[in-house]
């Protein structure tokens, strides 16, 4: 990732992040003439016990020097969580891994992890690299999903198939919830791999391709493990409902594994076996 682009993001991402604590949130009185949403500018300075001006140069995104220690006082007065503030550091400090460091040799599913896939025979799971793209996954997922086998390798991209294709549009009913998850992991490699200018390239294209993309991007969500629960509306199954739970799985390629386990005390696991015996 280019400087300019770096520092551009750590501005948008402050800015988000101030236009959503409000004064009382922080023991300040609201007062008058707010011509924007959440604390101003000298409050945050205030808060972290830093001058207006230096605060002001760091949400411009200026190449200025800065400290371990202004950052941690700066996430507090934002309340930032562990995750928001491993991502203020990386683009601040520029922390992530430098891009001739990374190992492009494509991601491979080791035997042990093809063997868990397997196991999780009810519990559709998904493996992907540190930039979402799939690389692995189980016949559960596939008859939840998509069969990932049919999708061009290029296009075999997590982030790109919930925007582009409708059979996933249609399945989460609450399809942004859905969405959110996947780009606040997004999000933590994108601030984690800061010099690699694919992250970037991508980000553009989705912004280009779909408007949606944009709007939530925005928002800033960070995660680097969201825990949620999922409502499908399966088109032949109908209503299942899934506990997402995402783990890292240690290695040279990031990979992560997104499990999603059928809510106990509902039909969702009958319903999946069914589905997959007639795809059989």
């Amino acid at each position: 990732m280019k400087t300019e682009t770096r520092l551009q993001e750590m501005s948008d991402f402050l800015k988000t992040k101030r236009s959503r604590i409000h004064p009382h949130m922080v023991g300040l009185p609201a007062g008058t003439r707010r011509r924007t949403p959440g604390l101003r500018r000298e409050e945050v300075a205030q808060l972290a016990g830093v001058s207006t001006t230096w605060y002001t140069w760091l949400e411009q995104g200026r190449d200025i020097k800065v400290s371990a220690s202004v950052l941690d006082a700066v996430s507090n007065a934002l309340q930032l969580n562990t995750d928001e503030r491993k991502y203020l550091f990386a683009l601040a400090m520029e922390e992530g891994v430098k891009s001739s460091e990374l190992d492009e040799e494509e991601a491979i599913v080791s035997p042990s992890l093809n063997k868990i896939l397997k196991e999780l025979q009810y519990c559709p799971t998904i493996i992907t690299d540190r930039k979402c793209h799939i690389v692995g996954w189980n016949q559960a997922s596939a008859n939840v999903f998509l069969d990932f086998e049919k999708v061009e390798d290029e296009q075999r991209n997590l982030i790109y198939l919930v925007f582009a294709r409708k059979e996933l549009r249609s399945l989460a009913v609450n399809w942004e919830h859905f969405v959110k998850g996947f780009l606040a992991i997004f999000r933590t490699y994108y601030g984690q791999y800061v010099a690699d200018p694919w992250y970037s390239d991508f980000i553009e294209k989705m912004e280009k391709d779909f408007p949606e993309f944009q709007e939530l991007w925005n928002e800033s969500e960070v995660s680097s493990a969201p825990e949620v629960l999922i409502e499908f509306r399966h088109g032949k199954a109908g209503k299942m409902l899934f506990n997402l739970t995402s783990l890292q799985v240690q290695g040279n390629h990031d990979l992560r594994c997104s499990v999603y386990t059928p809510v106990e005390d509902t039909n969702t696991e009958n319903k999946l076996k069914k589905l997959m015996e007639r795809s059989r």
